[in-house]
């Protein structure tokens, strides 16, 4: 087998996790969100359109 060395993304400078774990937390909030004003959305459709 071929010898790969080290992951580079594990030992490189500059990783700024902090940035990536907002950027994630954001994502999240976004996609929570976002179901529910399209549940409430479907919910609103089923009372008022049928």
């Amino acid at each position: 087998m071929a010898d790969h060395g080290e992951i580079a993304y594990s030992t490189a400078d500059g990783n700024d996790y902090l940035a990536h774990e907002a950027t994630y937390v954001g994502f999240i909030k976004l996609v929570k969100f976002g179901t529910i004003g399209v549940a409430c959305i479907v919910i609103l459709m089923a009372i008022f359109l049928a």
